[in-house]
């Protein structure tokens, strides 16, 4: 369906432009959470990951803080005791390492570091088995003086140092990761925000263009409104115009042959008067004398008056008769047209089938003296219509159609009728007569033409008759021939009358 109201080309426009853009501004939005989702699941994974290392360091840290303190108890007191914290420490240290060489190798800079640590750590051991070991084949003293010799404080300050770097690189990276997703999350707030406001506005931009097109629609319905009642006035006020204009037209009609038919009668009446004359004059003109004899020297005059009294005179006479029954004929015709014209149509339900066979019927003589036929197929619903007219103009093609046969073929005539769109029924008479010139097609339907050889009596009014009966039922009527071969006359008729006579006295259907 193509839109061609520059107002409709334009809302259409806007709409899809607003529909296109809150589509942009929530695609925009749903793929920026995607992004703020998995950035997120990386922050995570960054922060559990520094969590880890942390409690791997504090761990380790705090395993060889109870083994040095356990060693540094039984040193002290000879009580085994004390060795507890140690002998736990020195049972899990072994796995613990494992677990904090593993934890660190997916950071770099701690993996170095952890690489550095772990041979302090087992040196730190070492140094504190040594001692243990002393103290416990009664070598106290020399326990104490390798104590004294400060080599296990400098593996723990080394590690120490290191832990305290790992814990520093640990928790920045846990504050890190937590900045940048606090940095998401206002990012993703502004980000929501802003393209909701934009949704916002385009959605009350979209709707204020809905509710001025509905304005524009409202406001021309209105003045669709106005303008059809006052179409309706004036196709009323123009119908009811045409009504007193073809009254008027049949009443000149009417006067006009009324006019001529005088001087008609009155020429007619003088003509029967002079034939009366001629008679007279015929009866007493003598071109002999008293005796029978004739008169040698009346004789050309005679000759004369007896050519102008028996030839001339009659001839002039059956001219003038014969144009006045002419001229009488064309003023009938234009009196039955008129008449037509005035007559009140008196719409009733119909039967196309059975008007078409009486119609044939009427003409059945005829048909079978030119050895012919008549095939009928109506099927078709009954109609509301004018019986006269409808009669008149069957009638009337029918005539025409046996009226101008081919006389060198036995003549057929074929009748369709069918239903059309628009509650229209469609008749169609086809003959194969002698057919029409294609010149002639619409000329047959004017008034007084007629087509091809006027050999045959009429007066041409048969189909412009017909024309004007089937437009006052509210149809049509037209034909196609070949010149030769026959000519189909097609009836365009609407099915139910009432309608049409409504709208042409101005009333509403």
């Amino acid at each position: 369906m193509l839109i061609s109201d520059p107002s409709k080309v334009a809302f259409v426009r806007t709409t899809l432009a607003a529909l296109l853009l809150g589509l942009a501004a929530l695609i925009v939005i749903v793929l920026f959470n995607l992004w703020l989702v998995r950035e997120a699941g990386v922050y995570s994974e960054r922060v559990n990951a520094a969590r880890l290392q942390r409690t791997a360091i504090i761990d380790l840290q705090s395993l060889i803080l109870d083994a040095e303190t356990g060693q540094r108890g039984y040193l002290l007191t000879g009580n085994p005791a004390y060795l507890k914290p140690y002998l736990e420490a020195r049972q899990n240290s072994e796995a613990q390492l494992a677990s904090f060489l593993s934890i660190m190798n997916g950071d770099a800079p701690q993996k170095v570091d952890a690489s550095k640590i772990i041979p302090l750590i087992t040196n730190k051991l070492a140094e504190l088995q040594q001692t243990i070991d002393l103290a416990n084949a009664n070598k106290r003293d020399e326990a104490l003086a390798r104590v004294k010799t400060d080599l296990g404080q400098a593996f723990m300050v080394q590690a120490r140092r290191l832990f305290s770097v790992m814990l520093q690189r640990s928790e920045a990276t846990i504050d890190m990761a937590v900045r940048d997703e606090q940095q998401s999350i206002a990012t993703l707030r502004w980000v929501t925000i802003c393209g909701a406001i934009f949704i916002v506005v385009v959605v009350g931009g979209s709707t204020w263009v809905v509710m001025l097109y509905t304005r524009r629609l409202i406001h021309a319905q209105k003045e669709i409104g106005a303008l059809n009642q006052g179409l309706e006035e004036r196709v009323r006020e123009r119908t009811a115009e045409l009504g007193r204009a073809n009254e008027e037209i049949q009443r000149f009609a009417y006067i006009v042959t009324h006019d001529l038919r005088a001087p008609l009668v009155n020429i007619m009446g003088f003509t029967s008067e002079l034939e009366e004359s001629l008679k007279a004059i015929q009866s007493v003109f003598r071109p002999t004398d008293a005796n029978g004899e004739v008169n040698p020297n009346d004789l050309p005059a005679a000759e004369v008056a007896r050519t102008a009294v028996s030839k001339d005179l009659p001839e002039a006479i059956g001219f003038i008769r014969s144009s006045i029954r002419k001229m009488d004929r064309l003023i009938n015709a234009i009196l039955k047209l008129s008449r037509e014209g005035r007559r009140v149509l008196m719409p009733e339900a119909l039967r196309v089938d059975a008007l078409l066979k009486n119609a044939a019927a009427n003409v059945q003589h005829q048909i079978a003296e030119a050895d012919g036929e008549v095939a009928i197929e109506a099927k078709v619903p009954a109609v509301i219509s004018d019986r006269l007219a409808l009669e008149q103009i069957f009638g009337n093609l029918l005539e025409n159609a046996v009226k101008y046969r081919e006389p060198q073929r036995p003549l057929k005539i074929m009748i369709r009728a069918h239903e059309s769109l628009g509650r229209r029924i469609i008749v169609e008479i086809e003959d194969n007569g002698r057919g029409i010139a294609k010149v002639d097609h619409e000329r047959v339907f004017e008034l007084f033409r007629r087509s091809g050889d006027q050999n045959l009596p009429g007066e041409g009014i048969g189909l412009a008759h017909a024309r004007t009966m089937m437009r006052n039922l509210g149809g049509d009527i037209t034909l196609a021939s070949e010149l030769g071969q026959g000519t189909t006359i097609k009836l365009n008729l609407p099915k139910d009358l009432r309608p049409i006579l409504a709208i042409q006295n101005g009333v509403d259907a």
